[in-house]
C-alpha cells in the first residue's frame, strides 16, 4: 500500500467521523512526473463516495506571479465542488527563475496529462475536465485551453476539456499589459521593473506574443467554453478579460466575462464558493450548464 493510499484511508476515516454523505478525501503530493522535482506534485480531493464513479474534474492552477504560490491556495473550492459531485485537483509547478516560462507552462500541461491518464483511478472522468486558475494561474489556464500545442505534447485532446475558468488574469495579451505598465511608469515616474512581465515572459517580443492566449484563438480548434471572472475595480484585468471574451466570441467560442464589484484581486478568488457571492453564482451556472452524464 503506497503513501497516497494510506493518506486517503486516514482522511476518509477522520472526515467520515463528522458524518455526511459527501465526506471529502484528499490525496496529497501525488507526483505527476516520475522521479521529478519536488514541485511536480498535485493534490486530489474527492467526494467520499467517488470510488468507481466517473465524476467531472476541476483542475486548478494557483497564482503567485509565476514566482511563488502553492497548490494549497484553494480556499473553499475543494469543499464546495466535491459537495457538488466533482473531483478537484490542485497542481504545483516549477517557478521562475528556477525554470523559464515555456518549461513552467509545460509542467502544468504535464500535470493535466497525468490527470487525464490517471484520474479514473480516483473516480474522475478523464473526458470531463474543467480547467481554472487565479492570477498567473489564469494566464496558464487560458493558454493551455487555447494553444493546443501544450496538451498535444501530453496526448490530451481539447475534446476532454469541458470548460475554462480563468480568474482575474492580466496577461491574456502580454504585449498590451507590458505597454500599459511601462507607459504608466513613463508618465508618472517610478523605478522600472527589473523582473516585470517583460522579463518573466522572456524579454523577447516574439515570446510575448506566443505566450499570449489571444494569439492562438481560432475557429474550429475545439477550444472549450470560457467563463472569465475579473474584479471590475481593476482596469487591467477588466480590459484583459473583455479582450479575451471578444476574441473568443469572434471565433464562435462560447465565452462570458463577468466582473465582480466590491472585491479585490485576492478576495475574488478566495470567496468563490461562499453563499450569496455573485461570482460564485456565475461559476455554478457555468459548470452546471456544461456538466453532462
Amino acid at each position: 500500500m503506497n503513501r497516497e493510499m494510506i493518506t486517503a484511508m486516514v482522511l476518509s476515516i477522520l472526515l467520515g467521523c463528522h458524518g455526511g454523505a459527501r465526506a471529502q478525501e484528499r490525496m496529497s503530493d501525488v507526483a505527476y512526473v516520475e522521479s521529478g522535482d519536488e514541485r511536480q506534485v498535485l493534490d486530489i480531493y474527492t467526494p467520499g463516495e467517488a470510488a468507481g464513479k466517473r465524476l467531472p474534474v476541476m483542475f486548478w492552477i494557483h497564482g503567485g506571479g509565476w514566482r511563488v504560490g502553492d497548490k494549497s491556495d484553494v480556499a473553499l473550492k475543494p469543499k464546495v465542488l466535491t459537495e457538488r459531485g466533482f473531483v478537484f485537483v490542485s497542481t504545483n509547478y516549477r517557478l521562475l527563475p528556477q525554470v523559464e516560462m515555456d518549461v513552467l507552462i509545460r509542467d502544468v500541461a504535464k500535470a493535466l496529462g497525468w490527470v487525464h491518464r490517471h484520474i479514473a483511478e480516483y473516480g474522475g472522468d478523464p473526458e470531463r475536465i474543467f480547467v481554472g486558475g487565479h492570477s498567473a494561474g489564469a494566464q496558464l489556464a487560458a493558454l493551455i485551453c487555447i494553444d493546443d500545442r501544450y496538451l498535444e505534447e501530453e496526448g490530451v485532446s481539447f475534446d476532454a476539456l469541458k470548460g475554462c475558468v480563468p480568474v482575474d488574469g492580466d496577461t491574456y495579451d502580454i504585449p498590451k499589459i507590458i505597454m500599459t505598465a511601462e507607459h504608466r511608469q513613463t508618465l508618472y515616474g517610478g523605478k522600472m521593473f527589473t523582473f516585470g512581465h517583460r522579463q518573466k515572459f522572456g524579454n523577447d517580443p516574439e515570446k510575448h506574443v506566443d505566450f499570449s492566449a489571444v494569439t492562438h484563438v481560432a475557429k474550429d480548434k475545439g477550444i472549450p467554453p470560457f467563463l472569465i471572472l475579473y474584479f471590475s475595480g481593476n482596469p487591467d484585468t477588466t480590459a484583459q478579460a473583455r479582450l479575451l471574451e471578444a476574441k473568443l466570441k469572434a471565433a464562435e467560442v462560447p465565452a462570458k466575462a463577468y466582473g465582480k464589484r466590491e472585491s479585490n484581486h485576492s478576495r475574488l478568488n478566495d470567496e468563490l464558493g461562499e453563499p450569496e457571492d455573485p461570482a460564485t453564482d456565475e461559476f455554478y451556472k457555468f459548470l452546471d450548464g456544461l456538466v453532462t452524464d
